[in-house]
């Protein structure tokens, strides 16, 4: 179970846009990361892998965990809003929920749920 500083430090990572740092520093070596109901990808150098291609894109971005985060044991439940302006001048908006199943201060597993519909870049205006 992670403690709360942990936690905290975790989505603070994340809120400053620190993705693949935060994978290195709280995700298990052998991690499994699924999107939605996607084949998952397996395995933490996966996983920042994923973040920097995706990181690489973006012109500006914002992360934001929205309150209360839910921790029951070693399960933990985030909602984040994401917002993308990507280098090729479209943007994407995304509200999700990651469940989470953490090992002491590591995360072995992560599944994402959002509407994939919200994954389509959109013209800015």
């Amino acid at each position: 179970m992670p403690s709360q500083e942990t936690l905290e430090r975790f989505i603070a990572r994340v809120e400053q846009n620190a993705h693949a740092e935060a994978v290195e520093e709280f995700y298990a070596p052998d991690a499994v990361m699924q999107e939605n109901q996607s084949l998952p990808r397996v395995g933490r150098d996966a996983h920042i892998a994923n973040e920097r291609k995706m990181m690489a894109r973006v012109h500006t971005m914002t992360s934001k965990c929205v309150h209360p985060v839910f921790m029951n044991g070693d399960h933990v439940v985030i909602r984040w809003i994401f917002h993308f302006e990507w280098a090729d001048g479209t943007f994407t908006h995304m509200d999700e929920l990651a469940y989470q199943h953490w090992d002491g201060d590591r995360i072995v597993n992560e599944q994402f749920f959002y509407d994939p519909a919200q994954r389509v870049p959109q013209l800015v205006e």
